[in-house]
């Protein structure tokens, strides 16, 4: 299936037994120690390789934040295109890299995001892309990624046939542990695009189901 060059293909993931027992060590000695401090990440495997296999193989879902020292997430209103996302809930994702551009993405500048993670044709793409104005910025900072308890969660049902990698929970979640994460850690930082507002705009309202309504 040839798809389009903005999809951004997840680098190769084929960790060997020594990698995943290494992972699995980490992420107990994290859940014992808690969130109040976070990981201190000495493995060989990238970063994201470790997010990965935690969203996918250990019973956790993913928050990416500027902010931390979260010890509570409480359900918040969020806006969205799609029904799934436009509710008061606490919002996860099942995947390791699509969190960390919402922990590295720096919020405090005023800024709008068109974002996915997707199962298609059998692998996971991703698709990034920041306010122009803002990009031109450089807007990235160190951030958080919280590994939430998968329970309770809801996965969001495939669009069109399209499996997403975003999950909900309409109660508060307590995180289990968290990480710190860099932008240079973030695979895909040289591949956010920028848009214009006003046009990604008018496009949504135009065809809301024309995602992600390329600009340039």
């Amino acid at each position: 299936m040839d798809l389009p060059s903005f999809w951004l293909p997840r680098p190769s993931f084929n960790p060997d037994g020594k990698t995943l027992a290494g992972f699995a060590s980490l992420l107990s000695d994290a859940v014992t120690q808690g969130p109040d401090k976070p990981i201190t990440y000495t493995l060989a495997a990238p970063k994201w390789q470790f997010l990965c296999y935690v969203a996918e193989q250990a019973g956790y879902v993913l928050h990416g934040s500027n902010d931390p020292s979260i010890e509570r997430f409480d359900p918040r209103r969020s806006y969205d295109s799609d029904a799934f996302g436009d509710r008061t809930a606490v919002y996860a994702a099942s995947d390791g890299i699509w969190p960390m551009f919402f922990a590295t993405i720096n919020r405090d500048h005023p800024l709008s995001m068109v974002n996915s993670c997707s199962d298609l044709a059998g692998e996971t793409y991703y698709y990034f892309s920041i306010s122009r104005h803002v990009l031109d910025l450089n807007p990235w900072r160190e951030g958080t990624v919280y590994l939430l308890p998968a329970e309770g969660f809801e996965h969001q049902p495939p669009i069109r046939g399209v499996r997403q990698r975003q999950a909900a929970k309409l109660a508060p979640v307590e995180p289990a542990a968290k990480i710190r994460v860099s932008p240079e850690e973030f695979p895909f930082l040289s591949r956010v695009r920028g848009h214009d507002d006003a046009t990604i705009r008018s496009r949504s309202e135009a065809d809301p189901d024309g995602f992600p309504w390329i600009d340039g």
